[in-house]
């Protein structure tokens, strides 16, 4: 996997690109803006590691010539600022995830493979079998297009846009059915859900449903580990009961 990892502190840089080298990954390191743009233009990365408090060039204005310039390269956006308006900005301005100083490296790696799964070097959201065409707006099994409408489409976009992320049954709502006038049913994202999954079969993708929560996208590869992450806290759950 070649990604360009951009950050102007010497140290953290080379402990970082070291980590990640020997996880599998195929690192370029620039320590200010221009020299990331530049670097950015001239290869295919399949993700961008992008620290916002660069010198040369700010961090968000990278980003936005990236993307002016037609760049659909994920960008995992790393900085200090934590800040929620800071967050907004950086997503705003093209990021396609976000991750605040410090952070875990194995948080750092599973983001930055979530992001390259739901998002090739071509534009296309992806998750198993199923993707995007960003031209058309047309989802396809393998090359196989499926036959969705435009509500299902518009929820399965949001949806692929955050794999393995949670997104809520509110925003859903809001979103899928923002240019309508007819009355909104409570249960409207739970019907266009229940379609899409009968749709999605042969993908070795699933909608997961967290009560109280909302929905995610998966790969059977994420629903796996799901599933044995809640056994596993299931199964302290009812020890602790028993130690009681």
């Amino acid at each position: 996997m070649k990604l360009l990892l951009v950050e102007d502190d010497f140290d953290l840089a080379g402990a970082l690109s070291r980590s990640l080298v020997a996880r599998g990954f195929e690192v370029l390191c620039c320590a200010d803006g221009k020299e990331a743009l530049a670097a950015a233009r001239r290869t295919a990365f399949d993700v961008i590691t992008l620290d916002l408090s660069l010198p040369g060039l700010d961090g968000l204005e990278v980003l936005r010539r990236l993307r002016d310039g037609g760049s659909t390269t994920p960008v995992l956006a790393l900085t200090a600022r934590a800040a929620v308006t800071d967050r907004v900005a950086g997503l705003e301005a093209g990021a396609d995830d976000y991750l605040a100083k410090p952070f875990d490296l194995d948080e750092l790696v599973a983001r930055l493979r979530a992001l390259t799964r739901r998002v090739g070097r071509d534009g296309q959201l992806r998750c198993g079998a199923l993707y995007r065409e960003p031209g058309s707006g047309v989802f396809y099994n393998d090359a196989l297009p499926l036959e969705l409408s435009q509500r299902e489409s518009e929820l399965l976009r949001l949806l692929m846009s955050r794999v393995d992320r949670v997104v809520s049954k509110e925003e859903l709502r809001t979103q899928v059915f923002a240019n309508t006038d007819e009355q909104v049913q409570a249960d409207a994202v739970e019907v266009v859900v229940h379609r899409l999954r009968k749709k999605l079969v042969g993908t070795n993708a699933e909608i997961v449903t967290l009560r109280g929560v909302g929905y995610l996208l998966c790969d059977a590869d994420s629903m796996a580990a799901y599933k044995t992450d809640k056994a596993e806290k299931s199964e302290k759950s009812e020890k602790g009961g028993v130690a009681r």
